[in-house]
């Protein structure tokens, strides 16, 4: 597919929203909207069995969930993905790594937007005080067992997509290690 041409439709300092003039192969044109977010680092805190979540009210689903520490800097699109993931972990749960792994890469939603995301590993962690964003403010940060975190899944009260395959990549390291 080739892209003939772009336009801004909105634009904040999280997002830009384009359309795009395309051609496909067979020579017929048409548009297609993008959403363009800068990429994010998601955080798997881990001590022993347990896994530390976070709880935020997510307002485009007008709820509360629980999910991993993830997030984005739209002033450091450019930073290290390590560095986001260890101020994502610090700013939300207060947590410090003395060990982070990379697990792996993920597309939030490749159909619809741009943003691509860094799995991490957080072990050999130390407690803090969390530095929040205003928008964070009414965020909650607790451990949980894995067992309950699986059936968290099983029962729906996890579906953040990042988060589930989050564990998936978890899981894949863990079968990979000797």
């Amino acid at each position: 597919m080739e892209t003939l041409g772009t336009r801004e439709v909105y634009a904040n300092p999280w997002m830009v929203v384009r359309e795009d003039a395309v051609e496909r192969a067979d020579g017929t044109t048409g548009i297609y909207g993008v959403v363009d977010k800068p990429h994010y680092a998601l955080v798997i805190p881990m001590d022993g069995e347990r896994l530390r979540l976070v709880e935020q009210y997510r307002y485009p689903l007008g709820m509360r969930r629980w999910e991993f520490p993830q997030g984005t800097a739209p002033e450091l699109a450019d930073a290290d993905p390590a560095a986001l993931a260890e101020r994502e972990l610090r700013e939300e749960t207060g947590l410090r790594a003395g060990r982070m792994v990379e697990l792996g890469l993920l597309d939030v939603a490749p159909g619809l937007s741009s943003q691509r995301g860094r799995v991490f590993l957080a072990t050999e962690l130390i407690e803090g005080f969390h530095e929040r964003e205003h928008e964070e403010q009414d965020m909650r940060s607790a451990w949980f067992p894995r067992a309950e975190f699986e059936a968290m899944i099983t029962r729906g009260e996890i579906t953040d997509a990042q988060s589930i395959a989050a564990y998936t990549l978890l899981l894949l390291h863990e079968h990979a290690q000797p």
